[in-house]
């Protein structure tokens, strides 16, 4: 009998602690390795204090008293850091081949399935922060808005809502939204600031007059909204640059071998006006990069991990569309444009630009749970771009142009409590980022 009170006394205190270590207010991450997103050394033998959503205090262990009751996380050998942005994705589509066929056959289930299953997944990979880059309005403020009361997994989401164009393209018109003028471009832009968006998306930019470009870039700054333009085409490049837009997007220029003169120098020009800050640049490599070696070794397909929260008839569907890698029209003068890529990207970086990670995730055969690390990896171990400048342009700087560094984009005092772990050097093996071993959201541990 006593043996038994002895037990039920012991799981009655165990359950107890339980309770206390799951509804504690105060953690504590200890031991690891501290890459904080400023660029600076890291710290060995990190102690990170965290109180409800926030960091509270820094230090080492050893230097830095964590509290009585608080719940202790070890870190011990392993790599922390702030949660990694993606600053361009695409949570509206996930992988699938065939644009036209996805674009009618689920429009009514992107903001109830597919958009939800791909913040998930974008989470689950270390991704805190993204931003979104077109699709349609109602379903990205929700979606977006549904993550942010705790309703759904997923990453600080910042939503461009649709396209901003000449005219969409047949199909499109749920997240393209076509200019016709100055008046149109500047409602347009009022309309999308009204609906709540984060930032403004141009595409095509070259196909609209000069005066609907700055129209629309104009109007979005009134409205305190940054602007994100396509950098497929030269002239694309220079209406941006001319219009003041805050970001370009890709590494275009079709497989001609680098920019033009004229187009670098425009750059040069305004990475020298310091009163307007940097000239951000999202490259998008890694999908055009790893293509012939995804068409040759087609394995990697097989990882389950795009199928979170998907129904098997769409995880079929986007198998079935992509069971011919070699055969998509999509990549078909990939193996042109590839040889290319590094020499734009150290054009951009010779000219002083600052580069963000973004990945164009969602695209063929580019699922929302890999394309972080594999841009990362390419930018590291292909390009030779120092991997501490990788992990800031995934952190520090995704935060400054969004106007939230002093919320999150760091790990430092008083902001949120947005940090991964994996075990080992980063700094060295960047592609340990493929598996993120801990995930923490506003100081919820998700993984």
């Amino acid at each position: 009998m006593k043996k038994i009170f002895l037990t039920l006394f012991i799981l009655l205190n165990f359950s107890c602690y339980l309770l206390y270590a799951q509804t504690s207010t105060v953690k504590a991450l200890v031991g690891g390795r501290l890459i904080d997103g400023f660029g600076g050394v890291p710290l060995a033998n990190s102690v990170i204090i965290m109180e409800d959503e926030r960091i509270k205090a820094i230090g080492q262990v050893g230097q830095l008293e964590i509290p009585d009751g608080a719940e202790i996380i070890s870190t011990e050998g392993m790599s922390v850091l702030p949660g990694i942005w993606d600053m361009h994705v695409h949570l509206m589509i996930n992988g699938h081949a065939d644009y036209a066929h996805w674009d009618t056959a689920y429009i009514d289930k992107l903001e109830s399935i597919i958009m939800p299953a791909s913040a998930h997944q974008l989470l689950l990979a270390g991704v805190t922060s993204a931003r979104d880059l077109g699709a349609p309005l109602e379903a990205s403020i929700n979606v977006r808005d549904r993550i942010n009361r705790g309703e759904l997994p997923g990453p600080t989401m910042y939503m461009s809502g649709p396209f901003i164009q000449h005219a969409p393209y047949p199909g499109t018109e749920a997240f393209r939204w076509g200019v016709n003028g100055v008046a149109d471009a500047r409602s347009k832009v009022r309309q999308l600031a009204e609906a709540g968006v984060d930032c403004i998306k141009l595409i095509d930019q070259d196909q609209m007059t000069m005066e609907e470009v700055k129209a629309v870039v104009e109007e979005a700054h009134r409205q305190g909204l940054t602007v994100v333009a396509h950098a497929h085409r030269p002239e694309e490049i220079r209406r941006g640059l001319a219009a003041g837009v805050d970001c370009l997007e890709h590494t275009g220029l079709s497989s001609a071998p680098e920019y033009p003169d004229d187009v670098m120098a425009m750059i040069k020009e305004r990475t020298a006006q310091m009163n307007k800050g940097p000239l951000f640049w999202t490259p998008t490599v890694e999908g055009l990069y790893n293509y012939e070696y995804m068409r040759d070794n087609p394995e990697k397909l097989d990882n389950d991990c795009w199928h979170l929260d998907l129904p098997e008839d769409i995880i079929a569907d986007i198998k079935q569309s992509i069971q011919h890698p070699g055969r998509l029209p999509y990549f078909q003068l990939t193996p042109s444009r590839r040889p290319t890529l590094e020499r734009k990207v150290k054009q951009l970086l010779d000219a002083g630009v600052v580069l963000l990670t973004g990945t164009d995730s969602g695209i063929p055969m580019k699922f929302h749970c890999q394309s972080t690390w594999n841009e990362l990896d390419v930018w590291v171990n292909e390009f030779g771009i120092d991997p501490m400048y990788a992990i800031k342009s995934a952190t520090y700087w995704p935060s400054k142009i969004m106007g939230v560094d002093d919320e999150v984009g760091t790990i430092s005092e008083g902001k949120y409590a947005d940090i991964i772990a994996v075990k080992g050097d980063v700094l060295r093996y960047i592609s340990l980022l493929q598996d993120v071993d801990m995930v923490i959201k506003h100081g919820k541990r998700y993984k």
